[in-house]
């Protein structure tokens, strides 16, 4: 526990203590108010005791991504009254629909550009980014990101919203694309839990055909040209990592069209019933047999390989397509 009990945590708690304090000083219905800050005290006294995190009923771990969503719990999921349980069933569809509302439009065209998705959270929420940004200047701009944050379930989903902020905020600013994921990568990582990480591939398409690429970490992006397939490397370490990290862009010219094709490892590591994993080798096959398909065809005969593939076997992660392709 001792990665959820740090800093993060503590200061958090701290945090609420502070403005359940200030609204007291105001408040004239504080009834509530002192009880939220009761259960602050009785919080923060359990980290000094080193009980925190501890489940009172069975005294195992509390999952550590609920601690992260809520510094208060007591109990871990097993040990959740009935109400306790229906309330949180609420919470999860409700940060369902949230997330879903963050999603960009399907099958999007713009500046002659055609793209499509596929998003697929393994739970209720996801941890995957996925997004498509019009940016309005001088000349039609297409963004696009794909990328996946550390762990699984609500806190992985919490790291994809803050991804989901910086970078909305960041491109409306009309930075290089280089500094755009430097600056973004620095905010990411002095306002994110020690530990946490997320991979990235962010994409600047314009009306001439012409694209910049930045890939913090995140599996490498494919171009399917003429039938031939090439692949675009990292360029730089997964957000987070470091508060300094520095990305160069590779930077390419799609005729019509050509298309790039990203995707998270939900895709690459999902296996057989014998246990062998889909792979990068096996998706560039079928992306080279399937030229001049669009986005949204392409995506689905992608999933229709997947899942003969699998046969059966379930997902062990997100899952998310991404294709953009140059109009003709």
């Amino acid at each position: 526990m001792a990665e959820v009990t740090g800093p993060y945590l503590r200061g958090q708690l701290v945090t609420r203590r502070q403005k359940l304090e200030s609204a007291l000083s105001i408040s004239r219905e504080s009834g509530s108010l002192r009880g939220l800050l009761e259960e602050v005290d009785a919080a923060l006294e359990r980290m000094e005791a080193g009980t925190y995190g501890i489940c009172e009923t069975c005294h195992d771990s509390i999952e550590k991504e609920r601690l992260i969503a809520d510094p208060l719990v007591r109990y871990c999921l097993d040990h959740l009254t009935s109400d306790e349980q229906r309330a949180l069933e609420r919470d999860l569809e409700l940060a369902a629909r949230i997330q879903r509302e963050l999603l960009p439009k399907a099958d999007l065209c713009y500046g002659g550009w055609e793209t499509s998705y596929h998003y697929q959270p393994l739970g209720p929420v996801s941890g995957d980014y996925c997004d498509l940004i019009i940016h309005e200047n001088s000349s039609p701009v297409l963004y696009f990101a794909l990328g996946d944050a550390s762990g699984k379930g609500v806190a992985a989903s919490m790291l994809m919203s803050h991804l989901h902020a910086i970078f909305r905020t960041l491109i409306a600013s009309g930075l290089p694309l280089h500094e755009l994921m430097e600056r973004g990568g620095r905010i990411f990582c002095e306002s994110t839990m020690s530990g946490l990480f997320a991979t990235l591939v962010c994409g600047r398409a314009s009306a001439s055909g012409e694209i910049e690429l930045c890939n913090a970490g995140h599996c490498p992006a494919l171009v399917v040209q003429r039938g031939a397939v090439a692949r675009l490397e990292a360029t730089g370490v997964p957000l987070g990592m470091f508060c300094s990290g520095e990305y160069s862009a590779h930077k390419l010219k799609l005729a019509p069209n050509d298309t790039l094709f990203l995707y998270t490892d939900g895709v690459s590591e999902a296996c057989s019933p014998a246990g062998e994993e889909y792979g990068e080798a096996r998706l560039s096959e079928l992306l080279a047999s399937q030229r001049g398909l669009s986005p949204a065809a392409l995506i689905r005969a992608c999933l229709e390989d997947l899942k003969t593939f699998r046969s059966g076997t379930a997902l062990s992660d997100d899952l998310t397509l991404m294709a953009v392709r140059r109009a003709a």
